[in-house]
């Protein structure tokens, strides 16, 4: 790990508390906020941001926080990177949108270009920009029914996809996700997702995805299916890990069916696993693969990426939007990839895992509350369980979590049941920062959870 990408004229690498939480000033903000805002819109700190550094963000109060959440997987080159800040300063000074679909310029295509080169395969291939990871995943899906004349799209237990109409309908959770929001899209259908913590005892990831087969061929019909879609790592849902097999046997199937495979890495690509793509770790390949978050060091920047053949299979016009493919967000795109490659963030991610998992194992070997340690690279999570047992302790995961707050450190919460204390810091965090952070967190557990 290294903490060389904070730039010399940024924010000392430290956690540092100088008011109570919130401050002052944090708390007149919440009430402008409460004026302005709709409630609708939740945060998870309590404090107002005022700037941020490599792996440390300070709110308007003076107050530095160790940041174990990178924005949800966004800042993985770390807060301001310097290069991204250049290229991102340099492109509003030439101009800062066209509408790619009205005038083209060369970042979008730049940044197709590197998307070909870096996702899986070495098949030919082509990209298409947008700006969250909903819409990247709900084009995968336009995609993929177009090319196959299908329009099934089979999901996951505990899979998150976005928050518009198609993908809530993917996503599993209902709060706070879906409550209130249907009718949803149609022609959805979930599946078990291999789970190893909570499968049964044993079962192989070739065993598991069988159990989902079983459920396609007899409840939906190979025929009808126009793609599978799956995260490799499971975000939201709790950072759950399928067995090894169950990707391949996936894979597998669709080619077998003539199904379309689409892996969401919004939350598992660039750099965050260790590899690339987390669909990398079992040499797995997917038809179309939807990005974003990380991909643009904060910029809103979103692709599909694909075989040619399939994502060429759509009409001229079909696939767009106005800021899609923004020259600036693409010029921050740019930077973050030379940043990530030219610093060997991949490396960083697995350093991350080496220094965090056998704390995260003995923290959960010593408190007994720790039903499950899982996750790779800088993307690592512990499950939460009432003692003795693998009931979901939602409470205590709540407590843990904004008790770490309290003391400097971000922490976010996952899970289907809210069970989960996710762990995602930016790849260049310093391992002073990162082991301060580990401490802090044993604290707090022996604080709330300790024998």
């Amino acid at each position: 790990m290294t903490d060389l990408l904070t730039g010399p004229d940024t924010v000392a690498q430290e956690r540092r508390l100088v008011t109570e939480l919130p401050g002052p000033r944090s708390r007149e903000l919440a009430a402008r906020r409460a004026g302005a805002v709709t409630s609708a819109v939740g945060s998870v700190l309590p404090v107002y941001v005022e700037r941020g550094s490599g792996g440390v963000v300070v709110d308007v109060d003076g107050n530095s926080f160790i940041d174990l959440g990178s924005g949800i997987a966004v800042t993985n080159v770390g807060h301001a990177a310097p290069e991204v800040v250049a290229a991102v300063q340099a492109q509003v000074a030439a101009f800062t949108h066209t509408c790619f679909m009205v005038g083209p310029y060369e970042g979008y295509v730049a940044v197709a270009e590197e998307l070909n080169r870096l996702t899986p395969g070495d098949h030919e291939k082509r990209s298409a920009l947008f700006n969250t990871g909903a819409e990247a995943v709900e084009n995968a899906v336009k995609v993929a029914r177009v090319a196959t004349g299908r329009s099934a799209v089979v999901v996951f237990d505990h899979a998150y996809h976005g928050r518009t109409n198609l993908t809530m309908a993917l996503t599993a959770k209902n709060m706070p996700y879906k409550h209130g929001f249907g009718p949803f899209a149609g022609e959805v259908y979930r599946v078990p997702m291999s789970y190893p913590f909570r499968d049964e005892a044993g079962m192989t990831g070739e065993q598991a995805a069988a159990r989902a087969f079983d459920l396609i061929e007899t409840q939906i019909g190979a025929a009808n299916v126009a793609a599978v879609l799956i995260e490799p790592i499971q975000g939201e849902g709790g950072f759950v890990v399928p067995a090894p097999g169950f990707l391949p046997a996936l894979t597998d199937w669709c080619r077998r069916s003539g199904a379309v495979f689409i892996a969401d890495e919004v939350q598992t690509g660039f750099c965050r696993t260790g590899a690339w793509f987390a669909s990398e770790h079992e040499q797995v390949v997917p038809d179309l693969i939807a990005t974003a978050k990380g991909i643009a060091g904060g910029m809103p920047l979103a692709g599909v990426t694909g075989r040619a053949e399939l994502m060429d299979a759509v009409h001229t016009g079909g696939l767009g939007g106005t800021y899609g493919g923004n020259p600036v967000a693409c010029a921050a795109a740019l930077a973050t990839i030379r940043t990530m490659r030219e610093h060997d963030l991949n490396a960083a991610a697995r350093a991350i895992e080496a220094t965090m998992l056998p704390r995260l194992h003995a923290l959960a070997e010593r408190t007994g509350v720790v039903g499950d340690v899982r996750g790779r690279g800088a993307m690592l999570a512990v499950e939460l369980v009432e003692p003795g047992t693998t009931k979901p302790d939602a409470a205590l995961t709540n407590a843990i979590s904004k008790a770490c707050h309290a003391e400097g450190v971000i922490t976010l919460t996952a899970g289907t049941h809210s069970n989960v204390l996710r762990f995602l810091p930016p790849l260049v965090i310093g391992q002073d920062l990162l082991t301060e952070g580990l401490d802090v967190l044993d604290a707090v557990f022996d604080a709330h959870a300790g024998k």
